[in-house]
């Protein structure tokens, strides 16, 4: 199965969701937080600089239970449209 690339959207989604997750850690180490969470500091640093823009949602839930991240907020906070006017948020 080939993936379809990603949009710019879907990159900018990407990056907003990775600038949310290193504000919320704080001052607490990358290896902490991604052990807290179950998944490797190397997925941790991926999602965070947006080498990873579309992580699986479990991942993403672990870490945010762990930073006391509601998904609600999560959502509303990624699926801000962009600069480039595509529809906020897809199915």
């Amino acid at each position: 199965m080939v993936r379809t690339p990603l949009t710019p959207w879907e990159r900018q989604r990407g990056e907003r969701l990775g600038v949310l997750l290193r504000e919320a850690r704080g001052g607490r180490s990358m290896v902490e937080v991604a052990a807290a969470a179950g998944v490797s500091a190397e997925t941790l640093r991926k999602i965070e600089t947006g080498r990873a823009p579309t992580p699986a949602f479990f991942t993403v839930a672990a870490l945010a239970a762990v930073l006391g991240i509601s998904l609600d907020e999560l959502a509303a906070v990624c699926a801000r449209s962009g600069d480039d006017g595509e529809r906020a948020l897809t199915a």
